[in-house]
């Protein structure tokens, strides 16, 4: 499980002696001769690129061949030796801990490569006949060590990025240059590309949220006035959780729409998304130098009251909200 999760955030050059082995070994299984050539691209959107300059010379797609029919055969073997608990158990033990992070990426990849390319149906085409190789570590957490029907494809995932299968020639890309994460496994980075490969396609997001390049760079210098103007209401809550809201609130001249002995409840109004509100609450445990430490609670846009706000965090009504002891 460990290794394929490592091998899904893989960085780096691609071992190309053993992916390219390892490709052609995909081929044998399937019973196929193999490629005449093996061609390298830096990313899955030069590898695209490549692919349309080609043309009709590739030959025909083999992936149904290489990989769509050995994981059926091996899905398939898998649910006869275990039944469907076990395999429901199998999945729930290995691949279902990857799918998120590994599939997911693969799917924000085609987009990007996509809306850098042009977005057409042939492109669209081009990249579901890709294998994503080390974005299949769900899939190879689960069944790659059952047998041998799956070993080039597990190699190449090993060594190399998304690769694509033809009659006549093989196009392998290398692994992403950087990938960086937050703590869920989403893609985040604030002060560049959150994935990036050697020839320039990166992908920039923000705690999993696509952004644009530029936008990253404008955060720095944000103003409440900045964030009122945006239009984009996903945008708008990046720039809110970055200013932080506690900042906001203050620098807006937000005024409290209600408080009792549980806390202060804010709302910050946004033009075309629902309302921010916020519970201002005080510890009341003192910090080792003496003062009392404020927090921000994040609470449904329809709270009316600070006490309604603390109850919903503790997943209960207000009536049902009676503390024996604040801490």
């Amino acid at each position: 499980m460990e290794e394929w999760r490592a091998v899904a955030a893989a960085t780096g050059p691609a071992d190309r002696a053993a992916a390219e082995a390892a490709v052609r070994l995909a081929y044998r299984s399937a019973g196929l001769a193999g490629p005449d050539r093996v061609l390298w691209a830096r990313s899955p959107r030069e590898a695209v690129a490549l692919l349309l300059e080609l043309g009709e010379r590739t030959g025909r797609s083999v992936r149904d061949e290489v990989r769509t029919r050995p994981w059926e055969a091996e899905r398939s073997r898998a649910h006869a030796e275990l039944g469907v608990s076990g395999y429901t158990a199998l999945w729930a033990a290995t691949g279902a801990r990857l799918w998120d992070v590994a599939w997911a990426l693969a799917e924000r990849i085609r987009d990007g490569v996509a809306e850098e390319l042009e977005d057409t149906p042939q492109i669209r085409l081009l990249l579901l006949d890709a294998v994503p190789g080390q974005h299949d570590a769900a899939w190879l957490a689960a069944l790659a060590d059952r047998g041998p029907a799956l070993a080039g494809l597990a190699d190449a995932a090993r060594h190399a990025g998304w690769w694509w299968p033809y009659e006549d020639v093989a196009v392998v890309c290398d692994r992403p240059a950087e990938l960086h994460r937050d703590e869920a496994g989403r893609l985040d980075r604030r002060d560049g590309p959150a994935l990036a490969f050697s020839d320039g396609f990166a992908l920039h997001a923000w705690r999993g949220m696509p952004v644009p390049a530029d936008f990253l760079s404008g955060l720095a210098g944000l103003t409440p006035e900045r964030i009122r103007e945006e239009e984009n209401a996903e945008l708008r809550r990046v720039m809110l959780e970055f200013y932080g809201y506690e900042r906001y609130l203050a620098d807006s001249g937000a005024e409290p729409v209600h408080r009792d002995e549980t806390g202060v409840l804010w709302r910050i109004g946004l033009d075309d998304d629902e309302d921010v509100a916020m519970v201002e609450v005080v510890n009341s445990t003192a910090e080792p130098d003496g003062t009392f430490r404020t927090y921000w609670l994040r609470v449904p846009p329809r709270t009316r009251t600070a006490r309604e706000g603390v109850a919903w965090t503790f997943g209960l009504s207000a009536e049902e909200y009676v503390p024996l002891r604040q801490t």
